[in-house]
């Protein structure tokens, strides 16, 4: 029995892409999100800018700063994620359990900046640990190798097309020549 590689081939290429597509469409919105993160400000605030370049506080001149910010819920430093000093832009950035972000000049001490910052919500809708480790690699991972296998195969079908129609083109001329 020979296989029509072919039929194997557009049935590969419409399954799979049924298949994956409610992942696909996940990855590729919260992509475009991520790629304009710095453009759209309700993804990531902008870094606003302080006017020293030599960072001046204190760790604890911080914690004071951004306890006094009711949104970020900051008591002490276990409610801190991250602590982002930026002294080309004069600004430190204390980042809440809570993806609240506060902006502060690095040398004032003044807050520059509070806002909720949505991008590592989204970045982690994108690579799927959002919903649970078991969909990130049961799910996630193979629509990503699903994926791989339709550009493969679109790719095959795509030459294939174009190799025909050139042989075709190939033939039609020859005749005329011919003639």
């Amino acid at each position: 029995m020979k296989i029509n590689w072919k039929k194997v081939n557009r049935k590969t290429h419409y399954w799979g892409a049924v298949i994956c597509a409610i992942p696909i469409l996940i990855v590729i919105v919260t992509g475009v999100l991520l790629l304009l993160k710095k453009e759209i400000h309700w993804v990531q605030p902008p870094t606003i800018k302080g006017p020293s370049k030599v960072p001046e506080l204190s760790f604890e001149q911080i914690m004071s700063a951004v306890k006094a910010i009711p949104e970020a819920g900051i008591e002490n430093w276990s409610d801190v994620d991250r602590l982002d000093v930026r002294p080309n832009k004069g600004v430190i950035k204390v980042r809440a359990n809570n993806q609240w972000e506060i902006q502060l000049d690095q040398q004032t001490m003044k807050v520059l900046q509070v806002a909720y910052r949505r991008s590592d919500f989204i970045e982690s809708i994108h690579d799927g640990s959002y919903f649970h480790d078991v969909a990130k690699l049961g799910l996630f991972l193979p629509s990503a190798v699903i994926l791989l296998v339709l550009w493969i195969t679109g790719m095959y079908l795509f030459f294939i097309t174009l190799f025909a129609k050139q042989r075709a083109k190939t033939r039609r001329d020859s005749l005329c020549d011919s003639r």
